[in-house]
């Protein structure tokens, strides 16, 4: 039997009550550089571990390990009311991003910072203020009266660095982590008054293409039409990786990609971010990309492919006229339900054997890959979810696709063979992986009462 109305508002009074003593809390955490890049932040990522360590046992939690792993240690903590009864796994990451560039932070990284309504710092939006919410939801559940469910956590350290770990430990700790669903809320919403979920994330495959002319660098003017720049022709060839449609050239790229249904268009046009949204929040001039989809279908549910970054020649100030002898670009290709990284990567070379000259040699590199994720609807505890965002905001919540990755939920549906409810109370201006990284407090505040409302309610 869920818990009742009056159940939720005593947790949700606590927390209130709770509030300046859970904020100091979380300034602390946020206080820790648990940079998990950076070898001389290793001590500070422990730091983070054994601080997550001591406030689940701090607030109940039983069976709280620190596994330790290849590089940062995955932090495990349970409340089983009764093992008959469903579970929820709570994801989470608490690492975060580098600093860089520390001269555009108007105030130090690591020293949070309140100005108005936002708290500036680094891991506020992405994601320890995901992770403070659901143990600020937890603890004023726990304090009040006991959930009627079983809640599992699990935190990694290792997320900004692509989760080396976190497949291995799924897969050794399959019975550990049992569970009925998996709550994931490093997504966010689109507007403070726009709670959200994001039912669907592109998956990713990233490829580093290098082209090869001469041995050395060579004077232009000597050589100038004599030798082919790889640069010129690394700049031809991955142009023609788009048509004048905006559709990528790769062969079989397509080929398993789901059409957009008339009724989900219709859904994801109540999101209402059109081409004028874009334009503001990115500075460009016109939008581009795929002819007949929307700017919102695009960005979310359709594949992409971008260039990431370019390297040739001289690139310092001043002049240098030279034919370099190699050039590089960085590319990704942002991929839907249904296409297979490999069969992208595969795609890609076959590309290159048909498009790249022969006055150059060619070398790619698969650097990393991860399939798309999609909920179909039918998760446990999803109606529950909604109904705790809209009695929480007062508005039906949005339905979105993310354009960008969260591997760990096509990893935990194909692992532990649960589906994830991906969401969170970070908002599209937080400036993650950025300077000046905030969160916005009463969005994250009405986060924390949808999520007691949620877990006293599944």
């Amino acid at each position: 039997m869920a818990h009742s109305k009056q159940d939720i508002l005593r947790a949700i009074n606590y927390y209130n009550e709770k509030y300046q003593d859970l904020y100091q809390e979380f300034l602390a955490f946020l206080k820790i550089p648990s940079v998990s890049t950076s070898e001389a932040n290793k001590g500070d990522i422990q730091a983070a571990a054994n601080f997550l360590v001591g406030k689940l046992e701090k607030i109940g939690f039983k069976n709280v390990m620190k596994y330790p792993t290849s590089h940062h240690p995955i932090i495990y903590g349970e409340y089983i009311a009764d093992p008959q009864k469903p579970t929820v796994l709570v994801y989470g990451h608490y690492d975060v991003q580098p600093p860089d560039p520390i001269d555009e932070w108007e105030t130090p990284p690591f020293e949070p910072s309140l100005r108005g309504d936002y708290l500036y710092a680094r891991g506020s939006s992405d994601m320890k203020g995901q992770i403070w919410a659901v143990i600020s939801a937890l603890q004023s559940i726990l304090d009040t009266r006991k959930p009627e469910s079983n809640i599992k956590v699990l935190f990694e350290g290792e997320e900004e660095i692509g989760s080396p770990s976190l497949e291995k430990f799924l897969k050794n700790h399959k019975s550990l982590l049992d569970s009925d669903l998996v709550v994931n809320p490093d997504a966010g919403m689109i507007a403070p008054d726009k709670p959200s979920i994001t039912y669907s994330l592109r998956g990713l495959a990233y490829f580093e293409l290098r082209f090869y002319g001469p041995k050395a660098d060579l004077h232009s003017g000597l050589f100038g039409g004599v030798v082919a720049n790889p640069a010129n022709k690394l700049a031809e060839v991955v142009a023609g990786m788009h048509d004048e449609d905006g559709k990528v050239t790769l062969p079989g790229f397509y080929d398993n990609v789901r059409k957009l249904s008339q009724k989900e268009r219709k859904a994801l046009s109540r999101l209402d971010l059109d081409e004028n949204h874009y334009k503001s929040m990115t500075g460009a001039p016109k939008l581009s990309g795929e002819k007949g989809f929307t700017p919102i279908e695009r960005a979310g549910a359709r594949p992409t492919l971008d260039i990431n970054g370019l390297y040739a020649g001289y690139i310092n100030e001043g002049a240098k006229t030279i034919i370099p002898a190699y050039a590089v670009a960085k590319i990704s290709t942002r991929l839907v339900p249904d296409q297979d990284p490999k069969a992208v990567y595969e795609g890609m070379k076959a590309y290159l054997k048909e498009n790249t000259p022969e006055t150059v040699r060619w070398e790619l590199d698969y650097m990393s890959g991860a399939p798309a994720y999609i909920n179909e609807g039918d998760t446990p505890g999803l109606d529950l979810f909604i109904s705790a965002l809209e009695e929480t905001w007062g508005i039906e919540p949005l339905m979105k696709r993310e354009g960008g990755s969260i591997p760990v939920a096509t990893s935990m549906k194909n692992i532990l063979g649960v589906d994830s409810i991906i969401t969170g109370f970070g908002l599209p201006d937080d400036q993650i992986h950025s300077p000046n990284e905030r969160v916005h407090l009463p969005t994250h505040r009405k986060g924390v009462e949808a999520l007691i409302r949620f877990f006293m309610s599944f």
